[in-house]
């Protein structure tokens, strides 16, 4: 069996990987899909946390381009990221997970509030501890959301899962000879401007020296293989 490089991780998962082939919303066969490699870690024994993205149902800075309020539109983005938060809750205590939901946003019915002290003992306790509502502010993304909470509850590294396989020295989709990145500094992406998150997520990575894997998140194993060292997608440190 491999073994664990880190104990403690966070993954963050964007909205649209959760939509697997649709267009909108969020595909079963995906969320089955994606609890199958969470618990692949967990299984061995690594500390879980998981920030959800919401833009597979709303994205605020989207709608506020189209005159909506900036402060509503992220408002109904975090409530999206419980939307999902709460399916891929779902899907991971089908495979027989324990899990906890902590939102930033208050919402007792549904999940816990944020509570620093709470969410460190859940892991320890050997619990998936999902993270929605981003920072519970609007004006930051589900990235610097996820950055913040890592830096927290003291992971050892951030997983950023993707559509593609890493990062690249320029749009993949649009330069067919685009090159992967396989190991690049916190200051190198910020002033190429690479856009693998946004750039508040990264400066705040770079002054805590929280490391950063990008991989895709479609390719089997991927998850496991970084949390296990292995050579997959780019390193940003």
């Amino acid at each position: 069996m491999s073994q664990p490089l880190y104990k403690r991780i966070t993954l963050k998962l964007s909205g649209e990987a959760l939509m697997g082939d649709q267009d909108f919303g969020i595909s079963p066969d995906m969320l089955s899909y994606v609890a199958r490699e969470i618990k692949s870690i967990v299984d061995l024994g690594v500390q879980t946390s998981i920030v959800v993205g919401g833009g597979n149902i709303f994205r605020g800075v989207a709608a506020s381009s189209y005159g909506m309020d900036r402060s509503s539109a992220d408002h109904m983005g975090m409530l999206a990221t419980v939307i999902n938060s709460l399916a891929l809750q779902d899907a991971l205590e089908k495979m027989g997970l324990q899990t906890r939901l902590q939102t930033a946003i208050s919402m007792h019915e549904i999940a816990e509030p944020y509570i620093l002290r709470r969410a460190i003992r859940h892991l320890e306790r050997g619990r998936v501890v999902i993270i929605g509502a981003g920072t519970g502010n609007p004006y930051f993304t589900t990235d610097t959301a996820a950055v913040l909470r890592a830096q927290e509850i003291h992971a050892e590294i951030l997983l950023k899962a993707t559509k593609v396989k890493g990062l690249y020295d320029s749009d993949p989709v649009v330069n067919k000879k685009a090159k992967i990145i396989k190991k690049i500094s916190y200051m190198e992406v910020l002033e190429r401007q690479l856009k693998v998150m946004d750039m508040t997520a990264i400066s705040l990575a770079m002054d805590n020296r929280l490391p950063l894997a990008v991989f895709k998140l479609k390719e089997k194993g991927n998850i496991k293989k970084v949390v296990c060292g292995e050579d997959v997608g780019t390193r940003i440190s």
